[in-house]
Parts: C-alpha cells; sequence; structure tokens
C-alpha cells in the first residue's frame, strides 16, 4: 500500500532523511518512532505530498506521489502535529468545507455523520471548534483526515499535550481505524505503539535503524538476559556478591521487601547462562532463591539502546 524507496531530503549539507527504505501493507498498524530531529516528520511530509524530496520515491497503492499527486494524495488522510483547523467555524461546518475540499462522492449529511460518530464528536458537532478542549480539537482533526474515507491514514505525534484521559481515548479510536485502515503512526512515545501498532520502524539521523514486529522488537538488538530473582537474605551484602559474579552485568533491588526476601533484577552478559551458577552462588552463601523468572527489556530500553548504539551495531 505504502512503499518507500531510497528517500532522501537534504537541507544544505544537512541530510534529514538519509536513504530510508520500507513498506506498509495493506491493514497494517505501523508506528514510525525517533527522538526529536530525528526526521520522522520530514519523511511524514514527504510521503504525504506536503513536502518533495531530494531524491528517492514514495508510491501510495502504485501512484507515485510527486508523479501523479493527485490520484495518490486521494488516498491519503493526515493529521499533522497542529491540526490544521478553522476555529472560528463548527465542527460540522468545518468538515464540511473539507468534505467539498476533497470533493467527495458520497452522500454529504450521511458521510460527516458517520465519521463523527466514529471519532464520538457528534455531541459538538454544532459548537466552535475555537471553545472545544484540545482532546475534542484532536478528534476533530482526525475526523478531517477521515472525511472522503481514504485507505491510509497517518498521524504525526497525536497526541502530544493530551492528558492521560485523551491519550487513552486517541489510541482506542487509532486502534479501532486499524481495523479498516493502513495506518501510520510517528511518535517518539514508547506506549504509543505498544498500545496499538503490530509494527515498528526506527528512524535516527535520517536512517533506519530497525524495523520489526512489535511483539518481537527486543530481536532488533542484541539484549543481555534478565532475570526477575527473589531471594532471602542481607540486601547489601547479596547485592555486593552476586554483582561480583563472573558473568553479571548488573543487579538491582526491584518491588518492597517481603519478609527477609527481596526481589532483584539481574542481568547477564550476552550469552551467557548464569542460571546454575548464581544459584550455587546463593546456595554456598546459605540465602536461599525463592523464584526466578525471565523478564524482557522494555520497549524505551530497547529504543534508547537503538539510538545509542554505535553504527555498526544496529540492525
Amino acid at each position: 500500500m505504502v512503499e518507500i524507496k531510497h528517500l532522501v531530503k537534504r537541507f544544505g549539507n544537512h541530510f534529514a532523511v538519509d536513504d530510508i527504505s520500507f513498506t506498509v501493507g495493506d491493514g497494517e498498524v505501523v508506528g514510525f518512532l525517533g527522538p526529536n530531529g530525528a526526521g520522522k516528520s520530514t519523511t511524514m511530509n514527504m510521503i504525504t505530498g506536503y513536502l518533495s524530496s531530494t531524491s528517492g520515491t514514495v508510491l501510495i497503492d502504485g501512484h507515485d506521489i510527486l508523479e501523479d499527486t493527485m490520484q495518490a494524495k486521494k488516498l491519503i488522510g493526515f493529521l499533522p502535529e497542529q491540526p490544521p483547523l478553522y476555529i472560528d467555524m463548527t465542527v460540522w461546518e468545518y468538515l464540511s468545507f473539507v468534505f467539498d475540499l476533497k470533493d467527495c462522492k458520497f452522500n454529504k449529511k450521511k458521510h460527516i455523520e458517520e465519521v463523527c460518530s466514529l471519532v464520538k464528536i457528534l455531541d459538538v458537532k454544532n459548537r466552535l471548534i475555537r471553545n472545544l478542549s484540545k482532546g475534542y480539537k484532536q478528534r476533530v482533526g482526525i475526523a478531517g483526515a477521515l472525511i472522503g474515507n481514504p485507505k491510509i491514514v497517518i498521524f504525526d505525534e497525536p497526541t502530544v499535550g493530551l492528558d492521560p484521559k485523551q491519550i487513552i481515548d486517541i489510541r482506542n479510536l487509532i486502534r479501532n481505524l486499524g481495523k479498516n485502515h493502513t495506518v501510520i503512526l510517528s511518535t517518539h512515545i514508547m506506549q504509543e505503539v505498544q498500545a496499538v501498532c503490530d509494527r515498528i520502524v526506527v528512524i535516527n539521523n535520517g536512517k533506519i535503524i530497525a524495523d520489526e514486529k512489535t511483539a518481537s522488537f527486543n530481536n532488533a538488538v542484541n539484549q543481555n538476559t534478565r532475570y526477575r530473582v527473589k531471594i532471602a537474605g542481607p540486601q547489601k551484602e547479596i547485592l555486593k556478591h552476586v554483582r561480583s559474579l563472573v558473568g553479571i552485568v548488573s543487579c538491582e533491588v526491584h518491588g518492597e521487601r517481603e519478609g527477609d526476601a527481596f526481589s532483584y533484577d539481574i542481568e547477564s552478559a550476552q550469552n551467557i547462562d548464569i542460571r546454575k551458577s548464581l544459584f550455587r552462588a546463593l546456595a554456598d552463601k546459605g540465602w536461599p532463591m525463592l523464584g526466578m523468572e525471565p523478564i524482557g527489556m522494555e520497549l524505551e530500553d530497547i529504543f534508547l539502546k537503538l539510538i545509542n548504539a554505535p553504527k555498526g551495531d544496529k540492525k
């Protein structure tokens, strides 16, 4: 559905986007991640045709965004970071304006009502946009992107500045949109992609450094093995002893005390299984191991590890 081939955007001597390629299939919800200044918004603007590329191509369902602009743009609904709303219009007037601007062929009243119902703004359809909360304004922006029932919906930082309830509402909305649309979500917020995305593409310094299914994103980096281990015994001595063992990268206390036992997050070096040696080391000291379970790397930790890794270590 969306195919990006060797896309480059240069501003003077600075490469904001540096030869990136990836595809987004029909019905996929893809998170496009990166720190501020990584090239996310520049890429989104090139995908949607708001910004021309220095080189490379963007194909929207086979239509080149620069060569076959009108056909390509008809397939896209775009919500930029700052929704382009006319705040002196009512919600209905604004969506009616967008409907006409897009030259839609649907029944106008029915289509706008369907979109309002989908994003849950029917109750404010006759209110001036300037008087709406930021969360409702964001919903109106999403509604505008959905007018014309585009196959592809692109969101650039859709929850910035929203309160926790509004964030949850917008995430649920995006998740529901993914059932009938191809969705690209550009964000630097980890919880966003965990909540709604099937796949994650990570960009940093204008280059793609990872492209993985969300469920298997841990495999995008060579991560060490981590365990949460409950050990009964003196905390300070346990920390000192475990940290001194061969193959141990770190050992930190996790959670509250339970009797004379604490839980510890213990990380081993890559390709070293420390379970048996750890058991023997604790048994020799007379410190019972009451439980052990593997723990995955948090998505935020993986993200930071990816963007901070030496160039040769990135995949």
